[in-house]
This record gives C-alpha cells, sequence and structure tokens, in this order.
C-alpha cells in the first residue's frame, strides 16, 4: 500500500456512502483552503455519458501539440491513483505532492463528513491552482449538476458528449432526467459544444442553454466529424480539416474527436494550427477505449497468435460502440470473437451484451476483482445464455484465458476483456501496463 492509498483508505471513514451527489460539503471545505477553485486556469468542462474521456484525450493531444501547458483531471483512475491529476509540463503528479495535498485538504476538513471523490477533487484543485498552466480539462466525475467538479462558477467552454442510461440511482431513469443532470455544467453566456443526442436528451440542454444564454454548437447541425477514405473529415462554418485518422480505435472515435475540434475552434483564447489538430489524432492516448494489448503477462496466456483487446465499457450505448468496432475489425480481418466479460450489478448487463450477440463466438464470465457489487461470474454467464451468447464462467482473468486457449476454433481468436473500468484496471495491473 502506498502513502495515497494508506490516506484514501483513512478519508473512506468520513462519508463511506460512496456516491451521495451534493456540492454542500466541498464547498465548504473549499472555504476553507481558501477557494483554489477561484485561481484555476481556464477550464474546459467535460461531461456526458459516453466519450467523456477519449474527448478530454483528443483535447489534451491537440492544445499539447499546440505547444500550451495542460492541466488535467479525469476518473476513475485505472491502476494508480495519481492517473486522475496530470499537471501541464510535468505530467501524473508525484505520489509525495498528491499526498500533500490530500493531508492539507484532511487538516481543513477537520473530520467533517465528505465523500472520497469531494476531498480529492479538492486536492487536485489545489494542486492545479499551484502549478501555472494554460489550460485545465476538468471530466465530470458522475452527472454534472451535482457533482464535484461543478463548483467552478466560469470556465472558458463546456462539452456534453452523447448522454445515455447510465447511473439510474443516482441520475435518474429517463433520458431527459439525466439529460438535465449533465445539463446543469453549462454556464451563463457560456460557449457549449454538444454531441449528437436522441431529441429527449437534445430538448432538455437546449432548453438549459437558452435560460443560461449560452451558446450551444451541436455534433450534425454546426459541424460534422466524418471518416471518409481512412481520415477524419472535419467541416464548420470556418471551413474544412482534413485529418489523420484518430489513433483510438472505432468509429465513435471520430465523433468524440469532433467535440474536441469544434471545442478548440470555438474560442479565441487559443490559436491552434493545423499541425497541431493534425498531431493530435495521431498522439491521443486514453488507455482501456478499444485498447489492444500488444504484450504483457496476460497477454502470453492467451493462444498463440490471438489479438487482445480491452474495453471498459459498460451500459447499453458503450457496448453499441465496442461491438460496432469489432465489426468494422472483422470487415478487415476475419476472426473468432471471444469475449471475457466481468460486470457491476448496478449496470444493465442484458442491455450491454445484447450488443454482442450474433457476433461474439463465447462469452466467458469472471468477477470484478476486489468489488463486493460484482455480477457473480456464473450469475453473469447465466443471463448471457438467457439473451442467446454462449457462455461460461472461471474466477480469475487467467483461467479464463485458459480456457479460450481449450475453445476449438478454427484459427486464433480476437479476444475482447469487457463490462467495467474496474476489471479494466485489473487487467492492466496484471498484464504490467501502467498509464503513464
Amino acid at each position: 500500500m502506498t502513502h495515497v492509498d494508506s490516506i484514501l483508505a483513512r478519508l473512506t471513514a468520513l462519508h463511506p456512502k460512496r456516491i451521495d451527489l451534493s456540492l454542500g460539503r466541498i464547498e465548504r471545505l473549499l472555504a476553507a483552503l481558501d477557494h483554489p477553485e477561484r485561481k484555476l486556469p481556464p477550464v474546459i468542462h467535460v461531461a456526458g455519458t459516453n466519450g467523456k474521456g477519449s474527448t478530454v484525450a483528443f483535447l489534451r493531444a491537440i492544445l499539447e501539440a499546440a505547444g500550451l501547458r495542460v492541466h488535467v483531471y479525469t476518473s476513475p483512475h485505472l491502476v494508480r491513483f495519481n492517473e486522475r491529476f496530470r499537471l501541464g509540463g510535468i505530467g501524473l503528479v508525484s505520489d509525495d505532492e498528491l499526498a500533500a495535498a490530500m493531508q492539507e485538504c484532511e487538516r481543513a476538513n477537520a473530520g467533517a463528513p465528505i465523500t472520497v471523490f469531494e476531498i480529492t477533487t479538492a486536492a487536485g484543485m489545489l494542486l492545479f491552482s499551484r502549478h501555472p498552466a494554460d489550460v485545465l480539462i476538468m471530466e465530470v466525475g458522475l452527472g454534472g449538476r451535482l457533482d464535484a467538479t461543478n463548483v467552478i462558477e466560469e470556465a472558458l467552454i463546456t462539452i456534453i458528449t452523447r448522454v445515455s442510461i447510465d447511473h439510474t440511482d443516482f441520475l435518474g431513469d429517463s433520458l431527459a432526467q439525466i439529460a438535465a443532470e449533465k445539463a446543469g455544467i453549462l454556464k451563463r453566456n457560456t460557449p457549449a459544444i454538444i454531441a449528437s443526442q436522441h431529441r429527449d436528451a437534445l430538448s432538455v440542454i437546449e432548453r438549459q442553454a437558452a435560460r443560461l444564454n449560452a451558446p450551444l454548437r451541436i455534433a450534425g447541425e454546426d459541424f460534422t466529424a466524418t471518416e471518409e477514405r481512412g481520415r477524419l473529415v472535419y467541416q464548420d462554418d470556418a471551413g474544412l480539416l482534413d485529418l489523420p485518422a484518430p489513433r483510438l480505435y472505432g468509429r465513435h472515435q471520430y465523433e468524440n474527436a469532433g467535440l474536441a475540434i469544434a471545442a478548440l475552434r470555438s474560442v479565441d483564447r487559443f490559436k491552434i494550427p493545423a499541425s497541431a489538430f493534425e498531431a493530435g489524432m495521431i498522439k491521443a492516448e486514453w488507455p482501456a477505449r478499444m485498447n489492444r494489448l500488444a504484450a504483457g503477462a496476460l497477454v502470453e496466456l492467451a493462444p498463440p497468435g490471438s489479438e487482445v483487446w480491452l474495453d471498459g465499457g459498460h451500459n447499453p450505448d458503450g457496448g453499441r460502440a465496442v461491438a460496432a468496432a469489432l465489426a468494422d475489425l472483422e470487415e478487415r480481418v476475419s476472426r473468432p470473437v471471444v469475449m471475457i466479460a466481468g460486470m457491476l450489478a448496478s449496470k444493465d448487463c442484458e442491455g450491454f451484451l445484447r450488443n454482442f450477440t450474433g457476433l461474439a463466438r463465447r462469452l466467458i464470465a469472471v468477477p470484478v476483482p476486489g468489488s463486493e457489487k460484482s455480477v457473480p461470474a456464473d450469475e453473469l454467464a447465466a443471463r448471457a445464455r438467457e439473451i442467446g451468447l454462449p457462455a461460461t464462467s472461471r474466477e480469475t482473468l487467467a483461467d479464463a484465458l485458459d480456457a479460450v486457449r481449450k475453445l476449438d476454433l478454427d484459427r486464433p481468436p480476437r479476444i475482447l476483456i469487457t463490462g467495467s473500468l474496474y476489471l479494466a484496471g485489473e487487467v492492466l495491473r496484471e498484464n504490467g501496463t501502467v498509464p503513464a
């Protein structure tokens, strides 16, 4: 256990409920810290259900290619807690500096109830306020309106990626309710970039924007980003960009890249040259999003010649995007698809897995390691069989890969490990692939 991990364990006891959406506790703590949220670089605030992290990755890659210093706040982490805090010009925050910021927040909080996400968001704001940078990209943790990141009063621009059904216990069980929570990040007179949305979600976002006089730019209406002959063609009223295909794999990444491009072309502060947009497409990195694992301890356990892909998708829309990416791979080089999946009980497991019926030859269910909310592997396998996916279960990733080796397949398979970001983190840990 690292020093940071021991502090996290101590902080968890202050408010053991994992999710409790509110702004009151963090506002109290930030006041005790002399309001670091008012001393941040200009903020790009990103909310949405799917695609937030990838959009952040494109934003960061483009801005850094333009020579700017970029702070980034994201969640959850995959392997190390430090992944949530990236300091412009430095990289991931060091253990010592993160531990010092968290301890400062702990002292200022003085034992009052507060969630771990709230106190670590405050620690991030301390760090970001103390290191000079040109911009801070801040990803919403959950929802938007009552998310701890939404204590910021101003933003340079806001972005809402695709809204879909997820986290219904906290955000509501309809697209309109969830969209209202996401639209809570919109700021008065501040431009907002919106992904293409279901009409129910878009109507809510448009009404909130009108109340705040927030100019909207909507994908498919005010700009487009499409694949043409293996390249990304972006177009808005300022002109056309003919760019390399995004490094992040999948047709959904063209939309995420388009959101990032539209955002940066909508503000006058940054004069981004075409070369930076080109470099951003090629250099963007975001682990566990249709991420092919080329080597590592787990990859070595797969059948020789296999492809091993990792994606943390866990809701029906996310599953749809991953299945489409697999179908595209199948068109290029045909291989039998075998899934290894673990999911949390709070997710729509059948809705996620239904995307892969007719595509995957077999599903091998595993528990999500270290999560008491994991669906038991044998139960997940039974639920997969009910919707038409042939499935078995194993208790570890290594056993699941051993089961793949024993399948009677005519060619080395394309193995997809998916269903949970927490499972994805364990895959990277066991494989020896630590995000940098």
